[in-house]
């Protein structure tokens, strides 16, 4: 059944990949057919074209993610400080995708409608909202591993004898 589970996530992280790069190559294609269009200035064709980029980008790294996590390492037991490493550099680039997305917006808007400017701020928003949350997380987190850190190591140890003591009996 690992097996199987790898594959299915390894399939799935290669799909996400090949996505993220078939956005790249959209956001390339209509950004180069913007510019040449007299109706579209050329400002807002590379601003479409960093939306996509951006996704993108988001897409890959849920990709590596993935892959990194569920393929490679599969059951692998992981200490609870590597966990919270893991899970913050995945969601510091999503936070950072999400600034940069509601920023292209943000301009994007102000050079169409003012009045709508509310949804890019709302956006802006909610990537606060999830850094602040992420932050939460990481204070909370290192105070749990201060308690639990020498239970963690000693489960480790223990573990470290008997996959020794199996490798000596084989």
């Amino acid at each position: 059944m690992t097996y199987l589970t790898r594959a299915v996530f390894g399939f799935a992280s290669l799909l996400l990949l090949l996505s993220a790069m078939a956005l790249i190559g959209f956001g390339v294609k209509d950004a180069l057919e913007g510019i040449g269009r007299p109706d579209q200035s050329g400002a807002d064709a590379v601003l479409d074209m960093l939306g996509y980029i951006i996704v993108a980008i988001a897409v890959f790294d849920v990709a590596k993610y993935i892959f990194e996590d569920e393929v490679r390492r599969g059951n692998e037991r992981r200490s609870a400080a590597e966990a919270r490493r893991s899970l913050t550099k995945f969601l510091s680039t999503i936070v950072i995708a999400l600034f940069l997305e509601a920023l292209v917006v943000v301009f994007k808007t102000a050079r169409e409608d003012v009045a709508l400017l509310i949804y890019p701020s709302a956006l802006l928003i909610a990537a606060v909202l999830v850094l602040v949350g992420l932050g939460a997380f990481q204070r909370f987190s290192a105070t749990v591993e201060e308690k639990v850190g020498d239970d963690d190591e000693a489960e480790e140890r223990k573990d470290e004898v008997k996959r020794k003591a199996d490798a000596r009996k084989s």
